[in-house]
């Protein structure tokens, strides 16, 4: 609005998941979680995820543009990781055209993918960031954080909560920052996240429902070729707490304390999980 725009639009990615209020539903791009809670939002605008020349194309065909909104890796969408740069090219673009550049944090946030946040491993430093989740380490609360023009329009009064700020979600937040920085778990992050990566290949990298093993961090997928009916019951069945995502993702996120001999139980479980699944038609 500062800038003569009445109806501003935000670029959002494909497959991306930012929450289940009602404008951070809309924001989603998954229609399958969408369904059933119309009318949504107006004013988001979406492209491929990773495509840079989508977005450019759409970005030079509009004029009302003036955020970008991504995960820096997407969660719910099947730990779909960024290709080198991009993140710092989305910075550039923001720069050059005069839009905010928006990461939601809130998955890859605190710790998780090895860095603080997964904006460092690019500098791609943006100008709002949302976090959640890991910051009351159980809990609820969460957080949005604003620099240069984004936090000077943002008054006092914009906007409330009825439990915003309340004194007890802010003590322990701010004790798990402590002891995350205390525990240096950013560098514990990256480094079990490396050799939980190297032992999923070892382990199950040549498996032949195996497509393909990515991550950053403790943060990882494991794409399997094709459905995985009965795969949540089998993992229970095994002892193990997972989630499925974009239809044949196993996603792996597990706690910054996991140690070792953790890992090394993830990892024979998982390989028994998977032969037990149905061979792809």
């Amino acid at each position: 609005h500062d800038r003569g725009i009445e109806t501003p639009a935000i670029l959002v990615a494909e497959n991306s998941f930012h929450g289940r209020t009602l404008a951070t539903l809309s924001a989603t791009g998954n229609r399958r979680v969408q369904a059933g809670f119309e009318p949504l939002v107006r004013g988001f605008v979406r492209f491929p995820f990773d495509d840079r020349e989508a977005l450019l194309q759409i970005a030079d065909a509009r004029q009302d543009i003036v955020a970008v909104l991504v995960e820096p890796i997407q969660g719910e969408g099947g730990i779909r990781l960024p290709s080198t740069s991009y993140l710092r090219w989305l910075r550039q673009i923001c720069d050059e055209r005069g839009w905010l550049l928006m990461f939601d944090e809130i998955q890859t946030g605190l710790c998780r993918t090895g860095r603080w946040f997964a904006w460092q491993h690019e500098e791609a430093r943006p100008d709002v960031m949302t976090v959640a989740k890991a910051l009351g380490n159980g809990l609820p609360i969460g957080a949005c954080l604003a620099r240069g023009p984004a936090a000077e329009t943002f008054a006092p009064g914009h906007h409330g909560s009825t439990f915003g700020g309340n004194p007890l979600a802010c003590r322990v937040a701010l004790t798990v920052l402590d002891v995350l920085s205390d525990g240096r778990f950013d560098e514990r992050a990256e480094d079990l996240g490396r050799r939980l990566m190297d032992a999923l290949v070892a382990g199950i990298g040549d498996h032949a429902r195996v497509a393909d093993i990515r991550g950053r961090g403790l943060m990882i997928g494991i794409e399997l070729d094709g459905p995985t009916e009965g795969c949540l019951e089998l993992a229970l069945e095994e002892g193990l707490l997972i989630s499925l995502q974009a239809g044949r993702v196993i996603r792996l996120l597990p706690p910054l304390v996991i140690d070792e001999e953790q890992i090394e139980l993830i990892v024979e479980r998982l390989g028994r999980l998977i032969d037990r699944l149905p061979h792809a038609a």
